[in-house]
């Protein structure tokens, strides 16, 4: 596949994300803004790419996004390498967004769970551990059906399987909540 083919793949998918997540991408930002109009925080977690992904939007909830405003209380749950190393052996890796999740959640929180399969075992479990405590769940996947979208109150499903493409959508997808959430601020 050359470049060309790339971009226009791309284009595609994105054309299909905007027909047929329009109203969960909606969703999910009046669920972020409304959690922190409460004073709640928002959690984020993925693997890999998507654990940069989670970083990146916490980062601009916390920092800013396109205007100055106060800093908005969110917590990527991946950039803690204590944390991360020390629940990993002492619980295994499942457990690394869990264990956060059930020392830093509260109810009224939110937890957003980036996975392009949606099945992801710490996101899951992490998933359980924040409806136990009333915390809202926003998944981000890709098109197959996913044990995250169980669990979660909204998901964000990219009509794609190709890795890349989903995760171009899921950093898509955070920018426009934030940009939303700016408004409001």
């Amino acid at each position: 596949m050359n470049m060309q083919e790339e971009i226009e793949m791309h284009e595609r998918v994105v054309q299909s994300f905007k027909m047929t997540c329009i109203d969960a991408l909606e969703k999910s930002a009046a669920l972020c803004a409304e959690c922190l109009d409460a004073g709640n925080k928002i959690l984020l977690c993925g693997n890999g790419g998507s654990a940069a992904d989670s970083q990146h939007i916490a980062a601009e909830f916390v920092g800013r996004f396109m205007k100055e405003r106060k800093g908005l209380p969110a917590i990527a749950l991946t950039t803690d390498t204590s944390i991360l190393t020390a629940i990993g052996n002492d619980y295994g890796y499942e457990d690394v967004f869990r264990r956060q999740v059930e020392a830093l959640g509260k109810a009224g929180d939110l937890i957003i769970g980036i996975s392009t399969s949606g099945n992801s075992k710490n996101i899951i479990k992490a998933f359980y551990e924040a409806k136990e405590k009333g915390m809202k769940i926003i998944a981000f996947t890709g098109q197959n059906h996913s044990a995250a979208e169980e669990l979660a109150d909204v998901t964000l499903k990219v009509p794609s399987s190709m890795t890349a493409r989903i995760q171009e959508c899921h950093i898509m997808a955070g920018h426009i909540i934030c940009s939303y959430v700016d408004q409001k601020y």
